[in-house]
């Protein structure tokens, strides 16, 4: 029905947290058919798409679908299409010999507890793979920066996970410390920084993997995992993102060079400069073989928005990036073939500040 996959992935499908029953009491999971047939007796305790509410069976539920539409179980799929061409030799969904005991630390002294291990069953695809840091920070790495790691897109198109990491719903109405993706959690840093993985627990673990975009002194594909064997040692949550910050801080990525570069062509040499649009001034420019805008107040290091030209139809381009993704940008040329006017999302831009009924204001009636 509504639960939509886009809602899966984003929490915002309404279900509730785990699969029926006390799965968490008595670490008994349900195989797939009975999860299946116990979705009967599920609570949707939230109307579909109104807020954030962290769902394991939503998770569980996209890992059976994944299954059924590619082929296999969902560590099958899961291989075969993310793992071996990623190169993540050491994350499998069971324990192997090298795999450590988690504990739980007692509140009031230094005895720490084993946790028993568990399967999941057919909650396995929420939360149940084994790894190392190395194999978790690549895989950070791979969200921050997909074209570096995996270029041929044998995993994702890099637009795709672009659009995973597009924000959809804060996880908390009052404080926007965090927000969901589409599968990925989103946390915003200082400077129009944003760390970008998931954290999460199992019995006697606890694990924080996250790469970083944005910002200067990050590097490329820079992902960071931290992974604990103690259940109740919650600052990994928090070290994941001070470790990516310090490496930005001490180590930072090397300095692009500016290089002269070709000019604009000519037909757009008379589009670059200043414009006026809704009282505000922008300043149009070519860089990297591509028109770009930006607010003339804007901080530096606000991404401007990007043009790319409509092959059928001179003189219109269509906004790619930045503000007004998606919208057209079409010029006006007087009898001589100047650009006297442009209209970008239908607003009006024009080489003077104007008045929306087209008067300088400056001059009036």
């Amino acid at each position: 029905g509504d639960a939509t996959v886009r809602r899966l992935l984003s929490h915002t499908a309404g279900l509730q947290r785990e699969p029926h029953g006390d799965v968490w009491d008595s670490l008994r999971a349900p195989a797939v058919d009975e999860m299946l047939a116990d979705l009967a007796r599920v609570e949707r305790v939230l109307p579909t798409g109104r807020r954030f509410h962290y769902s394991n069976l939503g998770l569980a539920l996209l890992g059976e679908a994944v299954a059924r539409l590619r082929g296999g179980t969902w560590a099958e799929v899961l291989a075969d299409r993310v793992l071996t061409p990623l190169g993540l030799t050491s994350t499998h969904p069971h324990p192997t010999e090298r795999a450590a005991t988690g504990f739980l630390v007692d509140a009031y002294s230094d005895e720490a507890h084993p946790e028993p291990p568990a399967d999941f069953g057919a909650v396995a695809p929420a939360a149940q793979l084994w790894s190392t840091a190395t194999d978790m920070a690549r895989w950070a790495a791979f969200l921050a920066d997909p074209a570096a790691v995996d270029p041929d897109g044998a995993v994702l198109a890099a637009t795709t996970v672009e659009e995973m990491r597009w924000p959809l719903t804060p996880t908390d109405e009052s404080v926007w410390a965090a927000g969901f993706g589409l599968g990925l959690i989103l946390v915003p840093q200082p400077e129009r920084v944003t760390h970008v993985g998931h954290d999460g627990a199992m019995p006697g673990f606890l694990a924080a993997v996250y790469g970083r975009r944005g910002g200067q002194g990050t590097a490329g594909a820079m992902g960071c995992a931290v992974l604990g064997s103690s259940g109740t040692g919650v600052e990994v949550f928090d070290l994941s993102h001070r470790l990516l910050a310090a490496a930005a801080e001490h180590d930072p990525a090397e300095v692009e060079p500016w290089r002269p570069g070709p000019p604009a062509p000519d037909h757009l040499r008379g589009v670059l400069g200043r414009w006026w649009g809704e009282g505000f001034e922008y300043v149009f420019s070519w860089h990297d073989g591509t028109l770009r805008a930006r607010g003339a107040d804007d901080p530096a290091g606000k991404p401007p928005a990007v043009f790319a030209p409509l092959p059928d139809r001179p003189d219109v381009f269509r906004t790619v990036s930045g503000r007004e993704a998606g919208e057209l940008l079409r010029l006006t040329r007087d009898e001589r073939g100047v650009v006297v006017r442009m209209h970008w999302a239908t607003y009006r831009f024009t080489r003077t500040q104007e008045t929306f009924d087209g008067y300088d204001f400056r001059v009036g009636d």
